[in-house]
């Protein structure tokens, strides 16, 4: 049962809005969130034998010390791993939502896929700890996500703001119709502006009606319109000139190739786009 919101945070800038942006699903949902940080191997205390390389006797000291050092490292980042989800927790307990933290050791990917089946969205950052503000730079845990998870994923952008326009990137193909199939059935989006947009052609207009009447048929209103040029180009471009808070895409466009790699629009508009995205696959 799909009953949680899971939020990954890392202590990165990122982590703020990460909190803000699972509270405002969670409350719209009605949902908890679940909090989890993950800790790689590396964090943890070097056990491996050393013995191949450090001889007896002299050397036994080193080998001491050396363990030492490999146990207080791991001490320190299981205490950081709390300290970023006790803020974690404090910012989702100040929203009024209810949150539980997860400090857990291992791949990051392996252990959203073990906690997946029941999570009903994931949220991420758009870049993690280690990636700083580079604009041009798509983390590469947040591409092994989108890669693996067949869950819905909203990244978050460093900055949060209420979410109240939306705008959908919708071309026809089949992770773009399942966004909108679980746009009509989510209480998300009930009472925002929607607007859905697609890139032209001589059927944009008929498959931008038929993706609006599966919204009005849910209750939910959306305006339609008819972009030109580069697709990810021509929405940068009306994000910043209407101001939208949100971009719903699919995972994979129209003509998406039988790979392991997302779309290339959606790809392009992660790296470049000033707000957030959700993701459906």
């Amino acid at each position: 049962m799909t009953d949680r919101i899971l939020a990954l945070v890392d202590g990165s800038g990122f982590s703020r809005s990460v909190c803000l942006h699972a509270a405002w699903i969670a409350q719209r949902l009605g949902l908890p969130v679940d909090l989890l940080h993950v800790l790689g191997r590396r964090e943890a205390a070097d056990r491996g034998d050393r013995s191949g390389a450090l001889s007896l006797g002299a050397r036994t000291a080193l080998l001491e010390e050396l363990a030492s050092l490999d146990a207080q490292r791991a001490r320190l980042a299981q205490a950081q791993g709390r300290a970023i989800l006790d803020d974690a927790h404090a910012i989702l307990a100040a929203e009024g939502v209810e949150a539980v933290p997860h400090l857990r050791q291992g791949d990051l990917i392996d252990t959203v896929a073990e906690i997946e089946p029941s999570v009903r969205a994931l949220v991420v950052g758009k870049r993690g700890e280690a990636a700083g503000f580079a604009s041009d730079h798509l983390g590469s845990n947040l591409e092994r996500i989108l890669r693996a998870t067949t869950v819905p994923v909203f990244i978050a952008t460093a900055g949060y703001r209420p979410v109240r326009k939306v705008l959908v990137a919708f071309d026809g193909g089949a992770s773009s119709r399942v966004a909108i199939d679980r746009m009509a059935a989510s209480p998300v989006f009930r009472d925002l502006a929607i607007t859905l947009a697609c890139a032209g052609g001589d059927d944009a207009d008929r498959k931008l009606e038929r993706a609006r009447g599966t919204l009005l048929a849910a209750g939910i209103e959306a305006e339609t319109c008819v972009v030109s040029g580069e697709p990810e180009v021509a929405l940068e471009e009306k994000i910043e000139a209407e101001g939208f808070d949100l971009l719903v895409m699919g995972a994979y466009g129209h003509s998406r190739i039988r790979s392991l790699i997302i779309g290339s629009t959606t790809t392009a508009m992660i790296r470049s786009c000033t707000i957030p995205i959700l993701v459906y696959r």
